[in-house]
């Protein structure tokens, strides 16, 4: 069964090892080239957009697609649209991975705010050192809030007129371990963190760092998103896979063929 993967996540590099192997799955992994260098999998993959759900839709019946399984970044809400529009379209199966989010714990000081503009405003207009773990797609926003010293970290270096005015720049890649970013906001005199609320592990312990350092969080809530079925795991979209792949060879099976 050909199968696509809309990528960009830990989930959909775990289900690319799962699919992978699977004699009886054909997966391809879409990226959406935004990360400069991103870490390749060993099945089949295309890098870029597709053109929208039109777009999408005519390369799903050009590779003869039969299931997509959309493991996309939780903020990533244009492509998941586009997904469930061309999936509807061309009739082929979609489910979702959607990661479940974060939620505040006891010590944890919270401010949730639904975009990178409230985020700017929720810092308040007292100087603060400031460590923005957002990506490289909505820094601009926090120009308008230059008071503040940022400490910015991001996996390919963002656009310099999207910098406000004091920052410093850390180009990693996650995950994170609890105890390196403790110290790093300890040594970098870090007051406030700025977070997108994406779930998962890979970046968590900056969350568990801040709440140890009793710092204030500034978290970003997901936007909506469309989903198809939904799983909270590569290991689950996997057996729905295989759940289809069931069901498309039984009903083969009882029509003779």
């Amino acid at each position: 069964m050909r199968v696509l993967i809309l990528g960009g996540t830990t989930e959909a590099s775990e289900l690319a090892r799962l699919a992978g192997p699977d004699a009886r799955l054909d997966p391809t992994l879409s990226l959406a080239g935004r990360t400069a260098q991103p870490t390749l999998p060993s099945i089949s993959y295309r890098i870029g957009g597709f053109g929208g759900s039109e777009g999408l839709a005519r390369w799903l019946a050009a590779e003869r697609i039969e299931a997509i399984v959309d493991a996309t970044h939780p903020f990533a809400a244009r492509i998941s649209e586009n997904a469930v529009t061309a999936a509807h379209a061309s009739r082929i199966p979609l489910a979702s991975i959607v990661r479940p989010e974060w939620t505040a714990e006891a010590g944890d000081r919270w401010t949730m705010v639904d975009s990178a503009d409230a985020a700017a405003r929720a810092l308040g207009t007292k100087a603060a050192r400031v460590f923005l773990t957002i990506g490289r797609r909505d820094l601009a926003a926090f120009k308008a809030a230059p008071m503040h010293s940022y400490l910015v970290r991001s996996v390919d270096p963002p656009a310099a007129e999207d910098l406000p005015p004091k920052t410093d720049l850390i180009l990693q890649r996650g995950p994170f371990d609890e105890a390196a970013e403790e110290q790093l906001m300890r040594n970098r005199g870090i007051e406030m963190l700025v977070a997108k609320n994406s779930g998962g592990d890979a970046t968590y312990a900056k969350i568990a760092a801040a709440r140890a350092l009793g710092l204030p969080v500034v978290m970003i809530a997901r936007p909506p998103k469309v989903a198809g079925a939904e799983f909270a795991d590569a290991a689950a979209a996997h057996a729905w896979l295989v759940s289809l792949l069931r069901s498309h060879n039984t009903a083969s099976s009882e029509r003779g063929v």
